[in-house]
């Protein structure tokens, strides 16, 4: 069984949008992949319930019922840090659920793509960070770059705290958030160079759409034999 762990080098970055695409893209190969996104935070309304929009696109995509709390255990009101979402609300979050329910979707799928909140490093307590989630549930990671300014530097050192963790890195996606990005291309070249992992799709800003949609053309632009071959 293959596992991934998809992280971004920022928030708002589009992680996922990228896993809504990667999910289609593995789907489309044969293999029965399910989202997860163990931890969320920020809400809005939806038909008289509080629900996550990234939760929605990833269960949206999946197109089929599943237990949002499979894929979604812990889901914070406030659009803050995890670790001061939970403060506000009195809650903790414990390792134990997210196992229960990664273990509940890996027994019925070919594989799982486990989506981070924020940054690699954003913290889930005083002692802990996202970077838990590979490591305990022995993951391998992908990458998804926001490219805008300043990307080179948050790819690279993102990686550098993927490896230095022991955590493989497999592949990484470059996907467009300013569409006005000078020397996009350049940039791209220079991340293909630096990162010790295969590029596995340049993902140009698409116009909005339903997630089922949008991940459909996304997943266009993806390759994703790497990891699956």
């Amino acid at each position: 069984m293959k596992r991934f762990f998809v992280t971004g080098t920022d928030t708002e970055i589009g992680k996922t949008f990228v896993t809504c695409g990667l999910l289609v893209a593995l789907r489309d190969r044969g293999i029965n992949a399910a989202p997860m996104k163990p931890i969320a935070a920020g809400t809005i309304e939806q038909d008289g319930v509080s629900a996550n929009e990234d939760v929605h696109a990833l269960i949206a995509t999946y197109g089929k019922p599943l237990r949002a709390s499979l894929v979604n255990p812990y889901c914070f009101r406030e659009p803050v840090a995890p670790h001061i979402a939970a403060t506000h609300e009195h809650r903790v979050v414990d390792f134990a659920a997210i196992q229960t329910a990664y273990s509940a979707l890996s027994r019925s799928h070919d594989t799982v793509l486990v989506e981070g909140a924020g940054g690699f490093l954003v913290p889930l307590s005083a002692t802990e960070s996202m970077s838990i989630l590979p490591a305990r549930l022995e993951l391998d990671v992908i990458l998804i770059v926001g490219m805008r300014l300043g990307c080179l530097n948050h790819a690279l050192l993102t990686a550098e705290a993927i490896t230095a963790r022991g955590l493989r890195l497999v592949g990484w996606v470059a996907n467009t958030v300013d569409t006005n990005m000078s020397c996009f291309a350049e940039n791209v070249a220079t991340l293909m160079a630096a990162l010790r992992a295969p590029c596995l799709g340049i993902v140009p800003r698409l116009p909005p759409s339903a997630p089922p949609a949008s991940a459909k053309v996304a997943a266009t632009f993806l390759n994703v034999a790497p990891l699956i071959d």
